[in-house]
């Protein structure tokens, strides 16, 4: 399986969670540290190049790529009147349209294979939107359109499109709230606290084992039911 973005965060936690399990992980970084047993491949997502060459490492090491989760994501967060052309197309090229470059490449082997999984990490922004966030809003709500078609697409080889929605986690790129920004956003948690990577993880891992076999198009909102009701 190959997870992009694998080496902090929630995308670490998804490869930590695979090693655990037993599978043979691959993991896409731009700089490396992969953890510990998963094959540590270098590679910009946005490269198609290098995402024809991170495949070939791939399954040249491991065989096909059966399991695919696109995790890797930027933010270039500022009010849409400040919002430059770059802004937006970095963010949309990095978390929409590397996606779609990656689930292209991964259905080539599926296909051969009459099976596989392909999960997108989209967030709970992606369904309610953001003041500020209006590229990365946009970026994550296209993974939800992009998921549900390939659903139809190649369900009837077995491959499974799904679509897994964190809320506030606790990551690096929460770690740099302000106290009162903490709390405010608890304060919108129904379960009032917020979540840990391994808990997207687990989701993850349950949306790509046997007991997920019937479940394709789903949008599952990790979130403390921050966005209940999409």
């Amino acid at each position: 399986m190959l997870v992009t973005g694998g080496n902090r965060g929630i995308g670490r936690a998804i490869a930590e969670a695979f090693v655990a399990n037993g599978d043979r992980v691959a993991v896409t970084t731009r700089s490396g540290g992969a953890p510990d047993g998963a094959l540590d491949v270098r590679c910009d997502i946005t490269d198609p190049e290098q995402v024809e060459a991170a495949f070939a490492q791939v399954e040249e090491a491991h065989g096909p790529v059966e399991v695919l989760v696109a995790n890797a994501g930027i933010t270039a967060d500022t009010l849409l009147l400040r919002m430059s052309e770059d802004d937006w197309a970095g963010v949309l090229d990095t978390n929409l349209t590397a996606s779609f470059r990656l689930a292209k490449r991964a259905s080539k082997g599926m296909l051969r294979l009459r099976r596989g999984r392909i999960v997108f990490i989209s967030s709970v922004v992606g369904l309610l939107g953001s003041a500020g966030q209006v590229n990365y809003a946009a970026s994550k709500a296209g993974l939800v359109g992009m998921a549900r078609s390939i659903a139809r697409e190649l369900g009837s080889r077995s491959i499974t499109a799904n679509v897994v929605a964190p809320g506030f986690v606790e990551t690096d790129m929460t770690a740099v709230l302000t106290d009162d920004q903490k709390s405010a956003i608890k304060a919108q948690v129904p379960l009032g606290r917020y979540g840990t990577p391994r808990e997207v993880a687990d989701t993850v891992l349950w949306l790509t084992g046997d007991g997920a076999a019937y479940v394709t198009g789903a949008v599952i909102p990790v979130d403390g039911g921050l966005g209940m009701g999409h």
